[in-house]
């Protein structure tokens, strides 16, 4: 973690800061921006991905680091003489899997670096403070984590409905007024809210044209996804664990990964009557849950057996962090939670690399290999995870017969044979096995202690 020979310093400076966090619980800070020193903006500087593309300024990484040492003094200078500006995000789309196109906010070289710096400071306070079930973009965290957190829920729990919540367009819809006054909650040094109110103000530039923004944190900023944790920290998690204290009747376990949500509940009519709530909830700041995407259903260790009880079908699945959810059984025929990489996204990935294969057809089998071990490598990194054997499997037999097809397309008397393609294949790609422990294995190694609320 240590990019800088000032990382070890940075952390140690801001560890008062954390101890005042943690035993100071409704404390606001006043003074916190002069923890953002040139040493701090040197180690958001070598934190920034090197190739990234340029905003509106058109500086990129290797360009600012010419001359850094009077860059940075320069820009240290006019953030505390208040006369650093933020400049507007170049808006860019990408596609997302359901064919629509997810806008992006490209920050200025020096918005980003400013960015990251106080991120490292504001990160000192509300680490203190986030829930237990708050896993997305926070230090030390991540997605699978998340992921096990909800396995080890429905498996070892009284879980037996699912709310899979998504909050619609919620980087679009974050209100600004009600985020400002959630930052002033904790953050009472005025040069803070002032940074973070030129950022949200900035708006972006699309053709050449600046629309500035009234509401929404632009996504792809660094700010945003600590802007929107804090956004939800107050939204959803405090009230959420109120809810799970004061009305639940039954069990109930809570999972957040940004705008994802997942909620379970013992019984129904606590699930009934927090999904009312939430929705009401949710309207009084300014957002609002996707109609088609918000599903309330029947999914635990005995969902299988109260259904066909009933007469019913299967279990529905549900869909979260990339994976697919299922109602399964283990070899004994007792109750396993399944998961299963996402079909659409599965597929989306194989299209890209079609493309892409297309692109490199003339290029080297030992290039195409280089490249291709690490897509694949990529890809197993991430969904290698125990009971996702078959998905990988397929992946890769994918992956092989597009590689396969480039080949052939390279000359008509190419005749390449699946005992050919295979070999090279094995040469170059990595097995489909599982690189993953079991969920309630690296669950119960990362938090011995079971953490309230994780």
């Amino acid at each position: 973690m240590r990019r800088t020979q000032c990382r070890e310093s940075v952390s140690q400076r801001l560890d008062r800061v954390r101890q005042a966090a943690k035993h100071k619980k409704k404390e606001r800070f006043t003074a916190l921006l002069h923890h953002v020193d040139t040493d701090l903006l040197l180690y958001a500087y070598s934190w920034l991905k090197r190739s990234a593309t340029a905003g509106v300024d058109g500086m990129t990484w290797a360009d600012y680091e010419h001359n850094l040492e009077a860059n940075l003094e320069d820009l240290h200078r006019r953030i505390h003489s208040n006369t650093y500006r933020a400049k507007p995000s170049r808006r860019q789309y990408i596609p997302k899997p359901d064919g629509r196109q997810r806008p992006l906010g490209i920050a200025a070289l020096e918005d980003k670096i400013v960015q990251r710096a106080l991120v490292e400071v504001l990160n000192a306070v509300y680490e203190q403070d986030f829930m237990g079930f708050s896993y997305g973009f926070r230090p030390k965290r991540g997605q699978h984590d998340a992921l096990d957190a909800l396995a080890v829920g429905i498996t070892r729990t009284k879980v037996n409905w699912i709310l899979d919540a998504d909050i619609s367009r919620f980087f679009d819809t974050v209100s600004h007024e009600w985020l400002i006054r959630f930052l002033e909650h904790r953050i009472g040094d005025p040069r803070v809210i002032r940074l973070i109110s030129k950022w949200l103000k900035a708006g972006f530039m699309e053709d050449g044209v600046v629309t500035a923004a009234e509401e929404g944190t632009p996504q792809g900023a660094v700010i945003s996804p600590l802007l929107a944790n804090i956004y939800l920290h107050y939204v959803f998690d405090l009230w959420a664990n109120q809810w799970r204290k004061r009305h639940a009747l039954g069990h109930m376990i809570l999972i957040r990964y940004a705008d994802d949500i997942v909620v379970g509940f013992d019984n129904a009519n606590d699930a009934k009557r927090f999904q009312t709530a939430l929705h009401k909830r949710m309207e009084q700041f300014s957002l609002s849950l996707h109609p088609e995407k918000t599903r309330l259903l029947e999914f635990g260790r005995f969902a299988a057996v109260n259904r066909s009880q009933r007469g019913a079908s299967k279990p529905e699945t549900f869909n979260f962090l990339g994976f697919t959810h299922i109602c399964g059984q283990n070899h004994q025929g007792g109750f396993q939670l399944k998961r299963k990489s996402r079909r659409d996204r599965m597929r989306a990935k194989l299209a890209e690399i079609k493309v892409e294969l297309r692109r490199r057809m003339h290029h080297s089998i030992p290039e195409q290999g280089k490249w291709l071990r690490q897509v694949v490598g990529g890809f197993f990194a991430y969904h290698a995870v125990p009971t996702n054997s078959k998905s990988i499997n397929a992946f890769r037999h994918h992956v092989v017969n597009l590689w396969r097809r480039t080949l052939r397309y390279r000359s008509q008397k190419d005749r390449t044979r699946w005992d050919r393609i295979a070999r090279i294949a094995d040469a170059w790609l990595p097995p489909p096995r599982v690189l993953h422990p079991w969920p309630g294995t690296r669950f119960a190694a990362k938090y011995p202690r079971w953490e309230p609320g994780a």
